[in-house]
């Protein structure tokens, strides 16, 4: 198996529990890992056979933000749902990271496994 990946797509949206976080766009940065054989575009060198990494881009860009998730865990599903049914891929490592949410820490967020991986 062979991995295409996308690391710290940063989106604007709506994220968080508390009162304040629902009144104001947050920039969460996403993760994704993407089984995928990626022989077949290597030897046609042509990106219809391969798993087109911008426009799964484009669609997690345009899923985010329109959205307005409470909790990250939400949201990665949600991530790993639409990669999944929408291109077709067997097995997706999704991280959604939420910078700044803790006082003294860098980083906080989630990764979730979602499929076969093969």
């Amino acid at each position: 198996m062979d991995i295409v990946y996308l690391r710290d797509l940063r989106i604007e949206t709506v994220i968080g529990i508390f009162d304040w976080e629902r009144r104001i766009r947050q920039v969460v940065s996403v993760d994704l890992d993407m089984a995928a054989d990626v022989a077949r575009a290597a030897a046609s060198d042509d990106i219809a056979d391969a798993l087109d990494y911008k426009a799964v881009a484009k669609r997690i860009i345009a899923f985010v933000e329109g959205s307005s998730f409470r909790l990250v865990e939400s949201l990665a599903e949600g991530i790993a749902r639409i990669v999944r049914e929408e291109f077709g891929v067997p097995w997706v490592r999704v991280s959604v990271h939420k910078p700044g949410a803790i006082r003294g820490a860098r980083d906080v967020g989630v990764m979730i496994e979602r499929g076969v991986r093969g």
